[in-house]
């Protein structure tokens, strides 16, 4: 296992050099121009061309390049366009709400899905069953963004329940019930669409399994069905779900770039949206780095889960 994790994070090094050409190269011959985006409408060629040298956009793309990974190797991101702060410091602010409410929506998601899956094929076929996989369909088809703005107007607007947005009231005592009011809605709204994916891949999971010869054989020696269906059949079902979960890790680094600017949360899918439209090539350059080092190391670890899940499993 420890030569497996090696070879894979020798591996991960040319993954990565490739990630930062495509990341930097797409990004630098997107539309638009970030000086254009800063200066005034009447500013004047001389005032450009002065802004693009102190920005170091005059410059071979092949040296902005290497300029940018060099400052990446140092540990660095270089400094915003629009606010000249380090990236670092602005990324360094936005992530610990970003994980907050990816990582509650995980768990609210995680929580109720597997349960619920679980049950799901246990009674296969059944009106519970039916109710399950229509709402599961359901979580899944509804756009993040028309679900927010729906649970906006019903519990912030008509009855008063939870605020509209923000991370904090304003002018009001931050404290973390005040924190915990405003993340019940965004975090529920992306938890119910994880929840839907999750649910349809437990149950087809345990459908597989539950119909196996070695259950028939607990069954007959007289175990508890909880005992044949939790520990046994789920054990051997963990294999697609470790993948499915392996696959949602990324998101507490990236975000959900739509339901934080619905919800106004300040963290990084909404510090996205400011850079996209304020063209910051180094703050998108910076996110899209982070979000490509989340994938690589969930694929990691979900392969590690597996031989954890299955110790069958074996890497040579």
């Amino acid at each position: 296992m420890f030569q497996y994790i090696v070879r894979r994070l020798l591996i991960a090094l040319p993954v990565l050099l490739g990630v930062t050409i495509f990341n930097f190269f797409i990004i630098n011959l997107a539309p638009g121009n970030p000086v254009e985006m800063q200066l005034n409408p009447y500013a004047t060629e001389a005032d450009l061309a002065i802004k693009k040298e102190a920005l170091g956009l005059n410059d071979p793309i092949i040296v902005q390049y290497f300029h940018w990974l060099g400052s990446l190797l140092k540990g660095e991101f270089g400094y915003s366009f629009s606010t000249y702060e380090p990236v670092v410091d602005m990324i360094a602010g936005r992530i610990g709400p970003t994980v907050m409410l990816m990582g509650t929506a995980l768990l609210i998601a995680y929580l109720i899905a597997i349960p619920v899956g679980i049950l799901s094929a246990t009674k296969q076929y059944s009106w519970l069953d039916y109710l399950t996989t229509s709402v599961s369909f359901l979580g899944i088809s509804v756009p993040n963004f028309f679900l927010g703005l729906g649970a906006i107007y019903v519990f912030a607007i008509s009855f008063r329940i939870f605020p509209t947005g923000g991370m904090n009231t304003l002018g009001g005592t931050v404290g973390f019930g005040d924190t915990l009011m405003h993340m019940v809605l965004p975090a529920m709204v992306l938890g119910t669409a994880i929840a839907g994916n999750v649910v349809r891949y437990v149950r087809s999971s345990m459908l597989e399994v539950l119909g196996q010869d070695y259950l028939r054989t607990a069954r007959a020696k007289g175990l508890k069905e909880f005992i044949v269906t939790n520990k046994h059949a789920l054990r051997n079902a963990l294999i697609p779900i470790i993948t499915v979960i392996g696959l949602e890790i990324p998101m507490l680094i990236g975000g959900a770039v739509i339901t934080e600017q619905i919800f106004q949360w300040p963290g990084l899918g909404q510090l996205t949206i400011q850079s996209i439209g304020s063209r910051d090539y180094p703050t998108l350059m910076a996110l899209n780095f982070m979000a490509a080092l989340a994938v690589l190391f969930s694929n990691l670890l979900t392969d590690i889960m597996y031989s954890v899940a299955d110790p069958r499993i074996k890497y040579n």
